[in-house]
């Protein structure tokens, strides 16, 4: 049968992992697409050291890959927005499938590229795009093709997950966890789309888009980032019976789509508490199946790329076939319908519970103000505490809420952060169960 002949753009960590398994495997790769994926042609800035490219084409630009007629399918390796953009159109316009791990050109171009490629009849697949070697993306598109999904939410960035976990572990700061993150390579040296919730956003604009069958929307999820976490926000919150994850949380509401990452106390007992260092996790919740709970390594050079060649394995069993009769580019057909005038919910429109740590004055009467500011906001009470003063005069308090929507606790946080006896800012994080039943 006719070989399927693979053109690599990008030979550094995932390229090199995805040119290693190709090579490696080849003979059961082969035996499970039922033809041979020979590897024709790698694009690269540099020579990967662990790559042996004896005896394949090489080229300095990518876009002799996009363009070369020997080439059946594109693997985007390269990262970035406008550059792998044009990549990958100009590949689709050479009539190849594209397959990429680029979370956010699929999160940011994803409508315009999927509209190309439909034209064209070609396929886009992205499985490396989403949590690694985690097999998310084919499991909503088609393990979970019979079910209304609910919610879906995940641990979907290792770094913040490596960093929270160590910050609990050890007692260290912020700051010191992320420089040996940025030394163990976890890290980048520019750490911004990892701790400031960019990547994981992407992630969670991409799988909701296949949960809900909507349009990807990434400029209106909620990003929030866990660089203001401090080591008193984890001791207190262990203290309280939480742990605090960085999740990336999507819900089905009558009103509309949650779309937000931020972090999030978890109880102990909920399974995404127990999700610890580079690892990821995404819990989902079918209404036929009930919750579903996918985990193993989110990123790295052989799990992306073991995500990388199962699309490959993806495209060479369907490249026969029929556009029309393939598994749609976010699972649904007709992307515009139903489900899809409803819109993605502001952030002020979400409705959890919360944590929030305050320094007050010790005198008499604060507490009281306190808690007559929630409850003018309709806000509950479920747990306070009053530390030991610190810093002269001023004492920690800790409150947890029942739920509330967060425009109310918008205005509880004003009022507080204007009263004369609270020194500085109002530290909110809010407070997720992952409840199974809900």
């Amino acid at each position: 049968m006719k070989s399927v002949r693979v053109g690599i753009c990008g030979l550094g960590t995932v390229g090199g992992g995805t040119f290693n398994v190709l090579m490696r495997n080849a003979d059961d790769i082969a035996r499970r697409a039922g033809r041979p994926i020979v590897i024709e042609q790698v694009a690269m800035r540099r020579e990967n050291p662990h790559c042996d490219t004896t005896g394949v084409k090489t080229t300095s630009d990518v876009f002799d890959v996009a363009r070369n007629p020997d080439i059946d399918v594109l693997v985007e390796l390269i990262g970035g927005y406008e550059v792998a953009r044009e990549l990958v159109l100009t590949a689709i316009e050479n009539g190849k499938h594209v397959v990429t791990a680029n979370k956010a050109l699929i999160a940011v171009h994803g409508n315009e590229i999927f509209q190309a490629a439909h034209e064209k009849g070609v396929i886009v697949a992205f499985e490396a795009a989403v949590a690694g070697g985690i097999p998310v993306i084919k499991s909503l598109r088609e393990g979970l093709g019979a079910n209304r999904i609910e919610w879906l939410a995940g641990i979907i960035n290792g770094t913040g997950n490596y960093i929270l976990t160590h910050m609990r572990d050890e007692g260290r700061t912020f700051e010191d966890v992320l420089a040996e993150a940025q030394a163990l390579g976890y890290a980048e040296a520019d750490p911004t789309f990892d701790v400031e919730g960019i990547d994981a956003a992407h992630k969670l604009t991409i799988l909701a888009s296949i949960a809900y069958g909507v349009p990807l929307q990434f400029d209106k999820a909620y990003t929030e980032g866990i660089s203001r976490i401090t080591f008193d926000d984890v001791e207190q919150a262990d203290n309280l019976g939480y742990v605090i994850k960085h999740l990336g949380i999507s819900k089905r509401t009558e009103a509309g789509f949650e779309l937000r990452v931020h972090p999030a106390l978890v109880p102990k007992e909920c399974l995404m508490a127990s999700v610890n260092g580079v690892k990821n996790a995404i819990e989902v919740m079918g209404d036929a199946v009930g919750p579903t709970l996918y985990y193993g390594a989110g990123a790295g050079a052989e799990p992306t790329a073991s995500a990388v060649v199962a699309d490959l394995l993806d495209v060479a069993r369907d490249i026969s076939t029929e556009h029309n009769y393939r598994v749609p580019y976010l699972a649904f057909s007709g992307i515009g319908d139903g489900d899809n005038d409803l819109p993605i919910l502001p952030m002020e429109e979400i409705t959890t519970a919360y944590y929030l740590r305050l320094l007050a004055v010790d005198r008499p009467g604060v507490l009281a103000r306190v808690a007559t500011i929630l409850s003018e906001q309709g806000i509950s009470i479920e747990a306070i505490m009053q530390k030991e003063a610190i810093e002269g005069e001023l004492v920690p308090i800790i409150l947890l809420t029942h739920r509330t929507r967060e425009k109310h606790m918008n205005e509880v946080i004003r009022q507080l952060e204007s009263l004369a006896d609270i020194a500085g800012s109002v530290t909110r994080i809010r407070v997720e169960t992952l409840d199974e039943d809900a």
